[in-house]
């Protein structure tokens, strides 16, 4: 009996690592965004970028996995400083989509998207290093815990194979329909950006309420 009770709570754990991870890294939207940042690059940087921004996030999510907790105490940092910084970052990113410019450096520099936005904060932003950190933490046992990380790499292969396809789907929508989406998934970006920093502050107040006036 309590073999297969052993058995029920580690396969509870792992539907909850593995469904809450690909939920907060809501891959959807990450790609969504990377089309309409990639969608005048060639097809071979299209590729690499995707290739390379999936393989980061899963670094960087196992890292903090692993270590999260130590580095956070080491260096201070509170997960409201990382949603602040995140929607910091997002901010740039969705007025930069809003104003599109041709910018003066070449495009390889001026155009790498790899680690900001896809990697942070949009696939291993604050939520995801939170959730990976929390179930680690509630893991009891490795095999638990290695449940955390097929979580992080569902949720990135999701990602990743959107973004192989997602060439095909601008295609689908034509001139109008790329303007109307890039205009609308700017406006979604900076809701997000937006979002970021009011969670941020309100958890920093939360946290030390000598803050507030």
């Amino acid at each position: 009996m309590q073999f297969w009770l052993r058995w029920l709570a580690l396969a509870e754990f792992a539907l909850l690592a593995v469904s809450s991870l690909v939920a907060v890294m809501e891959p959807f939207t990450t790609v969504a965004i990377y089309a309409t940042l990639t969608r005048d690059m060639e097809r071979g940087k299209q590729r690499r970028i995707a290739a390379k921004s999936t393989k980061m996030s899963f670094l960087v999510l196992s890292f903090f996995a692993l270590a999260g907790q130590i580095i956070f105490k080491v260096f201070n940092i509170t997960v409201a400083a990382f949603e602040i910084a995140g929607g910091i970052l997002l901010i740039a990113v969705a007025l930069r989509m809003l104003n599109p410019k041709k910018e003066e450096l070449p495009s390889d520099e001026a155009r790498d998207i790899t680690f900001v936005p896809l990697v942070f904060p949009l696939t291993a932003g604050p939520g995801e290093i939170t959730a990976v950190m929390l179930l680690i933490s509630s893991a009891q046992s490795l095999l638990e815990a290695s449940f955390v990380f097929v979580g992080i790499a569902a949720g990135i292969i999701i990602s990743y194979v959107g973004m192989r396809y997602a060439a095909k789907m601008l295609k689908l929508l034509g001139d109008e329909g790329l303007k109307v989406i890039s205009a609308f998934m700017a406006i979604i970006v900076l809701a997000m950006a937006v979002q970021f920093v009011i969670s941020g502050i309100t958890e920093a107040f939360a946290q030390n309420p000598s803050l507030s006036l």
